[in-house]
């Protein structure tokens, strides 16, 4: 969809950003508080210390409850890291860049939530564009999302990521949004 380069577009305009996806991997990197518990359920899943992506999607494929269980305990972890960011920033304004946010429920801990879309065929696209992305993957990463239409109709803002310039523009837009917002929140 573009949340990624949305994410650096928000950087760019001074937002903080705190992201899920990096905040798992250091949490499956050497000395990564998931190492453990990971290695307790899976142990063919560590390798020198750290998680193996690849191993991981493995036991995912042979196991239909290892999802669950990894999602058991990962989502803590990275909440975790996440409320440590909001406590450690004073920025009036921060962005958590996180992949299903509805479907774990985190939209519930956000002020506002900005939804990054694209048309199908551009997404599909994208994502087959990936290092060892395969249509079945890419099946499975949809069959595991909300689809588009409603996480739009739940979104506070919408981005549509077809052109650099537009997604530039609409976050500005938001930004204008959330700022005066949270003045208006600090004035009273």
């Amino acid at each position: 969809m573009g949340k990624s380069t949305t994410a650096e577009i928000f950087r760019d305009e001074g937002v903080p950003v705190w992201d899920a996806d990096s905040a798992v991997a250091e949490l499956y990197a050497k000395g990564g508080e998931a190492v453990e518990a990971i290695a307790s359920r899976r142990p063919e899943a560590v390798h020198d210390g750290q998680v193996d992506r690849s191993a991981l999607k493995a036991w995912i494929s042979e196991d239909p409850e290892a999802l669950a269980e990894l999602e058991e305990i990962v989502h803590p972890l990275v909440a975790k890291d996440r409320e440590k960011f909001l406590k450690d920033t004073d920025a009036p304004v921060v962005l958590a860049d996180i992949p299903l946010l509805f479907e774990t429920g985190a939209d519930d801990d956000v002020d506002a939530v900005v939804v990054v879309t694209a048309p199908a065929e551009v997404q599909r696209k994208r994502v087959l564009a990936r290092p060892g992305m395969t249509d079945e993957m890419f099946e499975t990463i949809l069959a595991r999302q909300l689809p588009d239409e409603q996480k739009r109709a739940r979104g506070d803002f919408i981005v549509e990521t077809l052109t650099m310039d537009g997604a530039r523009a609409a976050v500005r837009e938001i930004l204008k949004t959330v700022r005066a917002r949270a003045n208006a929140r600090n004035r009273t």
